[in-house]
Parts: structure tokens; C-alpha cells; sequence
């Protein structure tokens, strides 16, 4: 049992990390300055509940299973409202969200990459869910923002007899690319940038440093497969416009 002694040094640096982020931040006139704080202090207190309740649910697949679903609709849901709240977004997000994950999931899994036991559908599954969110938000935004500042170019296709998709299709492929930017470079930069938190849990948790590189491996490539699938299929939903979205 970890004692108030043994957090000390922890507390202590998440309370000079959050005073740096919202000065600097706050001098910079940053918009909504204290949102990260508040960030990581929510993320903190989910961290430490979340690792109560998987203590005694990580070895049931049932409770896996519900977990996992829990976190799918959390994500959607998040990555709906910043992409402005409505339940047909919604459902665009978490459908292309699932297809995408299921996919690289059923790849995973199937083909014994990874073993199939509760414990690492849920490692693998947490991670490829978070990533997948953060995906639809970049490729969402980004399209409609695209769409939004490039309407004249839209609309002119639109008058010369383009359908929506056909007349988005230079800005949806815009989004796509920009949206996975990001775990692209991540993929290319591991090991010799960065060290994945996969990578690094697997090696405390007692694997060989090529063990948890081959898990590593795995993953990115599952959130990259997650993340286009997702990517491609959220914009095709959205690309069939007709007015002028808003700005987001």
C-alpha cells in the first residue's frame, strides 16, 4: 500500500508542473490559460481511479469488456464536442471511430501478434482507443475549418455541378494527411526521439527490452491503421456539404 510519504515527491512536481504551465501560459495571454491544469488534474484523479478498478476487473473478460466500452464512448463523445455537439456527429464519430478500431484489433489479435488475454486487449485496446479520438478530432477540425476559409473555391465547384464530395475532396484529403501527421512522425521517431509509454511499461513490468519493442511495434502500427480507417471514414461522412459550415 503506497503511503502519503511515498506520493510526496510526486505531489510535489505535479504542483511546480501545473504553476509552470499556467504562468507561462497566463504571460503568453494564452486563451483559457488554466484549462491544461485543470487537465492534469482531472487526469490524475481518472488515473488513480481507473487503477483501483482495474486492480480487481483486469483478469475478467467480462468487466475488460466493459471497461473498453466505457472508454470507446467516452472518447467519442469527446471528440464529438470538438467538433461542435450534435447525436449525427455522434454517431459519425463513434461508428468510423469503432470500424477502425475493431479492424486493427481483429488484425492484432487474430493473428497472435499479441497475446489474446484480457490484460493486453486492455492495454492495447485503451491505447488504439485514445489515438483513434485524437484523430477524428485533427481530421474533423481540420476539414471543416479547410471547407469553412476555402468556401469560395467549394462553392464554386458546387455551381459548376459537383456533388459535396466532389467539391471537398481537395480539402478532405488535406485533413486526412494533416490528421495523422502527428503519429506518423511518432512511429518514425521511435527510439531514437522518443520512448513510447508501451515500450517503457513493458520493460518495468519485467520484458526484454526486444520483447517490448516488438509490442511497441505492434501498437503503433495498430493506432496508424486505426487512425486511417477512422480518418477516411469520418471525412467521407462529412464531405457531402451543401452550405457553408461553421467555424469551429
Amino acid at each position: 500500500m503506497i503511503s502519503l510519504a511515498d506520493l510526496a515527491p510526486t505531489l510535489w512536481a505535479l504542483a511546480v508542473l501545473i504553476l509552470i504551465t499556467v504562468l507561462v501560459l497566463r504571460v503568453s495571454r494564452s486563451e483559457d490559460f488554466v484549462a491544461p491544469a485543470v487537465a492534469i488534474l482531472r487526469g490524475a484523479a481518472q488515473l488513480a481511479l481507473i487503477s483501483l478498478v482495474l486492480g480487481g476487473i483486469i483478469t475478467s473478460p467480462v468487466w475488460v469488456g466493459v471497461a473498453l466500452l466505457v472508454m470507446f464512448t467516452v472518447a467519442a463523445g469527446t471528440a464529438t464536442r470538438r467538433l461542435a455537439w450534435s447525436w449525427r456527429r455522434f454517431f459519425a464519430v463513434a461508428g468510423t471511430m469503432a470500424a477502425g478500431i475493431v479492424v486493427a484489433l481483429a488484425v492484432v489479435f487474430g493473428t497472435g501478434a499479441i497475446e489474446f488475454t484480457p490484460r493486453y486487449v486492455l492495454a492495447v485496446g485503451g491505447i488504439v482507443i485514445g489515438n483513434s479520438m485524437t484523430i477524428a478530432v485533427l481530421s474533423g477540425r481540420r476539414f471543416f475549418e479547410a471547407v469553412h476559409e476555402q468556401w469560395h473555391e467549394v462553392e464554386g465547384w458546387l455551381a459548376l455541378g459537383a456533388t459535396g464530395r466532389q467539391a471537398t475532396l481537395a480539402q478532405a484529403r488535406q485533413s486526412v494527411h494533416a490528421a495523422l501527421i502527428p503519429s506518423t512522425d511518432q512511429t518514425k521517431t521511435t527510439g531514437l526521439v522518443t520512448l513510447p509509454g508501451a515500450f517503457v511499461g513493458a520493460i518495468f513490468g519485467g520484458a526484454s527490452p526486444l520483447e517490448a519493442g516488438r509490442f511497441q511495434v505492434v501498437v503503433l502500427a495498430s493506432i496508424l491503421a486505426a487512425g486511417a480507417i477512422t480518418a477516411v471514414a469520418l471525412i467521407h461522412t462529412f464531405a457531402a456539404v451543401k452550405v457553408r459550415p461553421d467555424a469551429l
